[in-house]
């Protein structure tokens, strides 16, 4: 391996992942403590990507030994670092290939998962109502979600050993945070949530709930409305000071 070693960039490390977590947390708006535990298993994931990408390499010393015959091209300059491309032989510019295109794609559409989510909910708990409007017309927590689809476009564009063991047990996290709210909030609007639950899925979205998501918005958002009781899912503190978050 006779390409520049392009690791032991630390500062880059750091100034990555607090730009990657700070523009995140810009988009999520984190206030109780389970929307900590979120931020914070993206944090985790954060760290453990830019620390390969960018600090001490982990997973291509330990591919270049026993899978070394998978990876011919493996080295440690930053270009060869895209083990997906080595796998398939791509021979141009690394940040075009299909993955990297498709992992622009996924990371774009997490962060915008991630806005729209909160701005829906904002304007829900302003107006005391269940949100079941755009992105929520789709899927019951789009900002999971968005985290979601963050993590597989890095995975697609760098893969790691850690981030590929961190992220299926993210999905049981996010998956556990997203029951444990939806009972909350099932509590609180009874049949309201129990037939928005029943037609529209959790994270992700199908064709036939596409096209209904419009048809149950408005008649849900109206009867949510007439129940007079705040949306625990709209991140709004109730009289206790306490606050749940039913994405």
């Amino acid at each position: 391996m006779n390409a520049p070693y392009d690791y032991g960039l630390w500062p880059l490390v750091v100034i990555n992942t607090l730009v990657l977590v700070i523009f995140a947390a810009s988009f999520f708006h984190p206030k109780t403590g389970r929307d900590w535990k979120a931020l914070g298993g993206f944090s985790a994931f954060a760290v453990a990507l830019f620390t390969e990408m960018y600090g001490s390499p982990l997973t291509v010393y330990l591919l270049a030994g026993p899978l070394g015959n998978w990876f011919p091209n493996l080295g440690y300059s930053h270009a060869q670092g895209h083990l997906w491309n080595d796998l398939i032989g791509w021979k141009g510019d690394p940040h075009m290939s299909p993955f990297h295109l498709a992992a622009y794609v996924l990371i774009i559409l997490g962060f915008v998962l991630i806005g729209a989510g909160w701005r829906h909910l904002h304007a829900a708990a302003q107006s005391g109502v269940l949100a079941t409007s755009g992105p929520y017309g789709h899927i019951r927590h789009p900002q999971y979600a968005g985290f979601l689809a963050i993590m597989v476009g890095f995975l697609l564009m760098w893969p790691t050993l850690p981030t590929l063991v961190m992220f299926p047990v993210l999905v049981w996290v996010y998956r556990r945070l997203a029951i444990r709210e939806e009972a909350e909030v099932a509590r609180r609007f009874g049949m309201v949530w129990e037939e928005y639950a029943a037609a529209t899925p959790r994270f992700l979205p199908s064709r036939r709930h596409w096209h209904a998501a419009t048809a149950h918005t408005v008649p849900m958002m109206k009867r949510a409305s007439g129940s007079g009781v705040p949306d625990s899912r709209h991140r709004s503190r109730s009289a206790g000071g306490t606050r749940t978050d039913g994405r």
